[in-house]
């Protein structure tokens, strides 16, 4: 065999890039099948939504005063504001928005009734419909 002969033989490429083709193309196929058959693809769905809160606390009535400054509307079955004291009130029917939706500009009043303490923290909390993924939209912590 000659060297030309050699160098100019390209067969033996193409049956090993095929075979990498078709192992890669097996490794994908299974991975999303495996993610939908074991339902981590709907959880991929449920992401938190972005929005941006500002807290006014009056000290008379001891309410806390949540509004919506900006970002996604939230339906409010899916809030709750929690405080560090593990107390959770719900965002259902403190909504003063015309429809269920917590929009930009909406506002929530809880009234704490003397449950809020000094360095505790305020939490408002979205859960996803299926209620598998939760996570904390913004912070407020209370100093008396």
């Amino acid at each position: 065999m000659d060297i030309k002969t050699f160098l100019s033989e390209s067969r033996a490429v193409s049956p090993v890039i095929g075979v990498i083709l078709m192992v890669a193309i097996t490794v994908i196929l299974a991975a999303v099948i495996g993610t939908f058959v074991l339902g981590l693809g709907d959880q991929v769905s449920e992401t938190a939504p972005q929005a941006s809160f500002s807290f006014d606390y009056n000290s008379t009535d001891d309410n806390l005063t949540i509004t919506h400054e900006s970002g996604d509307g939230i339906s409010v079955d899916q809030l709750n504001v929690s405080v560090t004291s593990d107390t959770t009130y719900s965002a259902v029917d403190k909504n003063t928005g015309a429809d269920s939706t917590f929009n930009a500009g909406d506002t929530i009043v809880v009234d704490f009734d003397g449950d809020l303490e000094g360095g505790d923290t305020v939490r408002v909390v979205w859960t996803s419909e299926s209620g598998a993924n939760s996570a904390t939209l913004q912070k407020y912590t209370y100093n008396n």
